[in-house]
């Protein structure tokens, strides 16, 4: 008996890993997270399987659910949405698990800031622009932030800022980061990434309050970066021909660099 945890993708419910799909489609209980699983991921279950949606549910009765599949060696599909790496609450479940000693895996699945570098066809590093990718939030009512982690520290190396759970905290967000990026720095807002109502806001950091609709209030990303919309960059030496790795040869082995 297994509890499987799942990352279940952005929303588009074919962004399903098949390793996901196929142990889904094999557990007699799944536990999801009501307000951002699709229903078309709970489709993939056996027919008659157990769903109970943890939407309104504490850490304690999801254990509760845990522990009596357990008992009947029933397995657990466990879906979160997106990846399982940041903001799943999967930690403190795999704690508990650990406590009572009941087995778990765990099936990694494509994270909404990948998803946000589809829609916007954005590549989030760019060469001599930025390399470096920071995924934050800011501080809000449910949990707090580190005091080293405070935007402005992520702010200082002008790095491509992607900060999630934070839409409420927008123009607390803007005022923060105009000093280090400037006011004309691109930024995106994306509510619920390639869901049917998925909606995109592109401005600055001087314009894009006023375009933010009022009633975008959650499942939001905002990304910060000079690599937005930006094509005045140098290729990289990837695919250079004057650029050697261990699989393809310069033109002229002027640069000899190991990939």
């Amino acid at each position: 008996m297994t509890i499987h945890f799942i990352g279940a993708g952005p929303g588009d419910p074919d962004l399903i890993t098949l390793k996901g799909y196929k142990i889904i489609s094999k557990c007699p209980v799944c536990l999801y997270a009501g307000s951002l699983i699709p229903q078309e991921i709970l489709s993939h279950c056996p027919k008659n399987a157990k769903l109970i949606d943890t939407s309104h549910m504490n850490l304690d009765s999801i254990l509760a659910e845990f522990k009596l599949a357990s008992k009947n060696n029933l397995d657990v599909a466990r879906l979160h949405s997106g990846d399982l790496s940041i903001w799943s609450a999967m930690g403190e479940q795999i704690r508990r698990l650990k406590e009572e000693r009941i087995n778990f895996s765990i099936t990694p699945g494509v994270p909404s800031f990948s998803a946000a570098s589809a829609v916007l066809e954005n590549e989030f590093t760019l060469p001599e622009v930025t390399q470096t990718v920071i995924l934050t939030r800011t501080a809000g009512r449910a949990t707090k932030m580190p005091s080293d982690e405070s935007l402005d520290n992520m702010a200082r190396i002008g790095a491509t800022l992607v900060i999630h759970l934070s839409i409420q905290n927008i123009e607390n967000i803007i005022k923060k980061l105009i000093p280090y990026y400037g006011e004309n720095c691109p930024i995106a807002i994306i509510y619920r990434a390639c869901w049917p109502d998925q909606k995109i806001i592109k401005g600055n950091l001087l314009n894009i309050i006023d375009k933010i609709p009022k009633e975008l209030k959650r499942t939001t990303l905002i990304i910060v970066s000079k690599a937005l919309f930006n094509s005045d960059f140098k290729e990289s030496s990837l695919y250079s021909p004057y650029y050697q790795t261990r699989f393809k040869k310069s033109i002229n082995n002027k640069e000899v660099l190991d990939e």
